[in-house]
């Protein structure tokens, strides 16, 4: 293979890594506590991180069968959400695995309208009282991400396209952007850790009053209450992680093209 092209090869390559790490899981989390023996969860009650959204990472096992789903096994997602509500935590954000029946995303939080006194305020049609949208804003900009995600990889690989047929040595920048892959997923990762574990007890639930705002388990083994977490990087991350070693080798490999064609 000529000098002039290795770049151009090892660039491509990642390009269609770039493809598949958006289809692939990032990171998963998992609790173990007693009511959750390995018998029934082998893993636990696990959740699956994508780009694009949040998943149920227990198919196909053979969990409790009052939470069995057919042959898909137990929903898990649906499983770690009432264990946060039961600690005061938000829903978790689904993204595109959203349930599109639904009137309005699972995530969504409502108050009702108060007047002056305090009282709640009926809705003359309906005869109920009228509901207000309170959703914190970092849920919905976290969904809003998520929903953007295919958009953005796409942005991504037209960025490594263009490193690729620009011989050009200010082109390596947009290589740069997009080997920053990985961490892209981390800051978005790490932020809502910290914004869950520190945003509880305000949506009305939280039968755990003595829990104190906290820092989830970013990587590694750690407790909250009776659960043990887990909390993991899977295989689109390493995937990832291979993007970026691909792009820095593209770019020095061209710049040192660009040095000897002078």
């Amino acid at each position: 293979m000529k000098k002039t092209t290795t770049y151009q090869a090892l660039a491509a390559l990642a390009a269609i890594l770039i493809i598949v790490v958006y289809f692939l899981p990032m990171w998963h989390v998992a609790l173990q506590s007693i009511q959750y023996p390995k018998s029934m969860y082998p893993r636990g009650i696990r959740i699956d991180f994508k780009y694009n959204g949040v998943y149920n990472g227990c198919k196909g096992e053979k969990e409790r069968a009052e939470l069995a789903q057919g042959q898909q096994g137990a929903d898990c997602l649906g499983e770690m959400n009432a264990i946060n509500h039961f600690i005061g935590m938000y829903h978790i954000v689904p993204g595109v695995n959203e349930d599109r029946t639904r009137q309005f995303p699972v995530y969504y939080v409502f108050d009702t309208k108060k007047d002056a006194k305090g009282q709640e305020i009926i809705d003359p049609k309906t005869n109920e009282p009228i509901r207000v949208n309170v959703t914190p804003k970092p849920l919905i900009v976290l969904d809003t991400i998520m929903h953007a995600s295919p958009y953005i990889f796409a942005f991504f690989v037209l960025l490594v396209l263009l490193f690729m047929f620009t011989p050009k040595r200010k082109c390596v920048i947009p290589a740069i952007i997009s080997a920053l892959l990985p961490f892209y997923f981390l800051v978005v990762y790490i932020y809502y850790l910290y914004w869950y574990g520190h945003h509880l007890s305000m949506h009305g639930g939280g039968a755990f009053r003595g829990i104190k705002p906290f820092m989830p388990t970013v990587f590694g083994e750690g407790k909250v209450a009776q659960f043990t977490t887990q909390s993991y990087p899977y295989f689109g991350f390493i995937l990832a992680l291979l993007v970026t070693a691909l792009i820095v080798i593209a770019i020095i490999v061209k710049r040192n093209n660009l040095k000897e064609s002078r």
